[in-house]
């Protein structure tokens, strides 16, 4: 028995319905208010260990926070990660190391992987030339597998190096937290692949 369900974002095929997928407690609230209002079925995917991890400020006053609008979350020149949920907290820790010996990490956060915002994406990879995409789902049909081939369609030629995934392993999830832990992308992984992608 599964303790622990698999990532679903691959449910971005189905016609008609969209997700967000909210790293931060400010985002969570907008972009759910932002959903009740939409006409279309949303589907809102928490990481549970947001809850116990991220802590932020939240307005009590309504905002809104546009479905398909990404946030830049660290703007870098040398670099493009995309990270979703849970991934993009453990980007942002590799980004500061990185930072201390002169590489500079844009880290992109979609908050809604259905609609994307590939505008913001394609022109970050535009402006630095290379991309790690990091999501926890499997390797195999996750929604990154859909953001390397609209980035290799759109941003072929400004790429110097190829596109780089890091990613959950094609397995179940273990009940042990330590197999489960090896399934799951971690920071070595990430800066693995930023660097990786920076030879």
């Amino acid at each position: 028995m599964n303790h622990h369900i698999p990532s679903i974002e691959a449910l971005q095929n189905i016609p008609g319905l969209k997700i967000i997928m909210p790293s931060t407690p400010y985002d969570a609230k907008g972009l759910l208010l932002s959903a009740i209002k939409d006409p279309n079925p949303v589907i809102m995917i928490e990481h549970k260990l947001l809850y116990k991890k991220v802590k932020g400020d939240v307005p009590v006053e309504r905002y809104d926070i546009e479905l398909g609008k990404a946030d830049i979350k660290r703007k870098g020149e040398d670099i493009t990660v995309v990270a979703t949920s849970l991934m993009v907290h453990k980007a942002l820790t590799v980004s500061e190391k990185l930072a201390s010996e002169g590489i500079e990490v844009e880290v992109i956060d979609p908050r809604t992987i259905k609609p994307l915002d590939l505008e913001t994406i394609i022109n970050s990879v535009k402006k630095t030339n290379r991309v790690v995409l990091v999501e926890e789902a499997c390797y195999t049909g996750g929604f990154t597998s859909f953001l390397a081939s609209e980035i290799a369609s759109k941003a072929f030629d400004y790429l110097d190096s190829p596109i780089v995934r890091v990613t959950g392993l094609d397995t179940p999830i273990p009940y042990s937290v330590v197999l489960e832990n090896e399934v799951i992308p971690n920071e070595e992984r990430i800066e693995k692949g930023i660097r990786n992608a920076l030879i």
